[in-house]
């Protein structure tokens, strides 16, 4: 197993899992940020009926199983065996979700599959090169599909690549995995500059309380 996959598995066990329902008494939804029952959901896709739809950092699977169960034909990618697992275990019974576990480039550059749209939540876009990353999904999306993700918003001062730290128990280091922090416009150039059009870049606010970090959230055109 490579370090990248002992990492996010390190991660998978202290993340929760997905409410059995959420504010509306609904068993599956979208979420783009990193708060429950705030925010746009599948529609930022704009995919058609029965699309099909790539999940790159599916984690363990709620965002992917709701597009299967809408009716979209949906494809998640985790490199964490134990992410994938979870979204075996709850999800796996569900007509039109397709599971792997691979690097998101590596899955991309593997598979001749054609997308309606790609999408990452706090996912796989945030922790891979973009130089790597924008111009393989480029290559799976159809005419006019759509590459939609969400992250938090960079540290101001603090852009390009950043190291992210997943802590162990005490007696251990932590873990270490890249990430990509960008600011809006900078994501806009670097969109466009790999052929991207009607890029979109902005920062969605938190919901009303104590905590104040909003969520980028980016929307671009093949």
């Amino acid at each position: 197993m490579t370090d990248t996959a002992i990492a996010w598995d390190t991660y998978s066990r202290q993340r929760p899992d997905r409410r059995p329902t959420n504010a509306r008494g609904e068993t599956t939804w979208f979420n783009w940020t990193q708060y429950a029952d705030h925010g746009p959901g599948a529609e930022l896709l704009g995919l058609p009926p029965g699309g099909r739809v790539l999940d790159l950092g599916c984690g363990k699977g709620g965002n992917a199983a709701h597009l299967a169960a809408i009716g979209m034909q949906a494809v998640g990618v985790d490199i964490s065996p134990k992410q994938l697992g979870a979204a075996h275990q709850r999800w796996g019974h569900m007509l039109g979700l397709d599971l792997h576990q691979a690097e998101a480039v590596t899955f991309l550059k593997g598979t001749q599959e054609m997308f309606d749209a790609v999408y990452s939540v706090c996912g796989a876009v945030w922790f891979t090169d973009p130089a790597r990353l924008l111009p393989a999904v480029r290559e799976r999306l159809r005419p006019g599909g759509r590459l939609v993700f969400s992250q938090r918003p960079p540290v101001e001062g603090c852009y390009g690549c950043q190291a992210s730290y997943i802590p162990r128990s005490p007696d251990e280091d932590p873990l270490v995995v890249k990430r990509w922090d960008h600011e809006p416009d900078a994501w806009e150039h670097l969109l466009a500059e790999h052929g991207y059009m009607d890029v979109r870049a902005t920062v969605l606010a938190a919901p009303p309380g104590p905590r104040k970090v909003g969520t980028l959230i980016v929307q671009a055109r093949a």
